[in-house]
């Protein structure tokens, strides 16, 4: 039997399970998915989690199930790219014939001193899980100090907002206005979503350093009771740390058909990978379906494609608590009600397609 090893069972991951099973699989291959969870998880709704505004079961969905599918739950600590051996801690190594990296990603701290130790985080379910405890065990009038006004940032600011209207949320934006690589008219909506709401956007900001209840913000203190850490990803410490080439971010880069150049049986996907586009969940299923095209024409003995077409990338879609949201389409900026029923008819069916 081939075996087919897959680090991750994310976005990415879960899509090139779904496309291979039932039907496309070959019956000489077995996958090994490996993941430290048994259970997908709903990354782009990690913030509600924290928030306290939905449960647990919420953000998880089952894997697919299948006989030629052997999932294991565990953390990778390595990888032998000459052995082919995935290492795992406290637990048996496992060989593949083919292997697909999607272990997400991290926090990046921008070497901010203190902001690793005193922060909190919403990157993994069990953070957001402790971030979640953290919040909503404050008491009334409590401070919380958000880091970061990217999508994650401003969806967390509002959806605390929604589930503890008794507290005061400070959200620390780089940008002279919020979201500035969106339409104007969109980064005005939400800034005057968070004006109406009580929520302090803090522009031009630039945390120097990090302390127990206290975020300095150009060198002067600022206090608060929790701080919550939405300012930067980078790639999982097992990718960091292999010797392969990688772009400014430290994702690997990759030839057209997603692997690397110096071994084309260890690809790429999702977070970890060098793109054109921004990390989404989107983009890793885009590029999943591809490696999905070159891993079965190579099992055919086929021809692998000359060229994918370029990624087409449907837009994004952000949440203010459950009633507003905004959004790009196209080239047309949506607020209101209208992208937030959108972005909820998006999760329902991801949701009840792959569950």
């Amino acid at each position: 039997m081939k075996k087919l090893v897959l680090l991750g069972g994310g976005y990415g991951g879960m899509r090139i399970l779904h496309r291979l099973l039932p039907n496309q699989l070959p019956s000489d291959v077995e996958i090994t998915l490996i993941d430290k969870n048994p259970y997908h998880c709903l990354k782009t709704e990690y913030y509600a989690l924290a928030a306290g505004t939905i449960s647990d079961q919420h953000v998880r969905v089952s894997f697919p199930e299948h006989e030629q599918l052997k999932s294991v739950f565990g953390e990778v600590i390595g990888i032998d790219r000459e052995q082919k051996l995935v290492h795992l801690k406290n637990e048996e190594s496992i060989p593949y014939d083919d292997l697909v990296i999607g272990l997400g990603c991290e926090d990046k701290y921008h070497n901010v001193p203190g902001a690793d130790q005193y922060t909190y985080s919403i990157q993994t379910i069990d953070s957001s899980r402790e971030t979640y405890q953290i919040l909503n065990n404050l008491g009334c009038g409590a401070t919380v100090c958000i880091v970061g006004a990217g999508l994650s940032g401003v969806e967390l600011a509002s959806e605390l907002r929604e589930s503890r209207s008794d507290i005061q949320i400070k959200l620390f934006d780089r940008g002279k206005v919020i979201l500035s690589s969106f339409p104007e008219r969109l980064s005005q909506y939400v800034q005057n979503w968070f004006e109406e709401h009580g929520v302090e956007v803090i522009n031009g900001a630039n945390i120097t350093k990090v302390e127990p209840n206290i975020v300095y913000n150009h060198d002067q203190p600022v206090e608060c009771d929790v701080v919550v850490w939405t300012a930067g990803i980078q790639p999982n410490r097992v990718v960091r740390e292999m010797d392969v080439e990688k772009d400014a971010q430290g994702r690997v880069v990759l030839t057209k058909h997603h692997h690397l150049p110096t071994d084309d049986h260890i690809f790429v996907v999702g977070d970890c990978a060098s793109l054109p586009h921004a990390p989404s969940a989107q983009l890793a299923e885009a590029q999943a379906e591809q490696i999905v095209q070159v891993l079965v024409k190579r099992w055919n003995n086929e021809p692998l494609p000359e060229e994918f077409p370029p990624f087409k990338l449907k837009g994004v879609l952000g949440s203010l608590g459950k009633k507003a949201g905004f959004g790009v389409l196209g080239e047309r900026a949506l607020t209101g009600r209208v992208p937030r029923l959108l972005k909820s008819g998006v999760l329902w069916m991801y949701k009840y397609h792959n569950g």
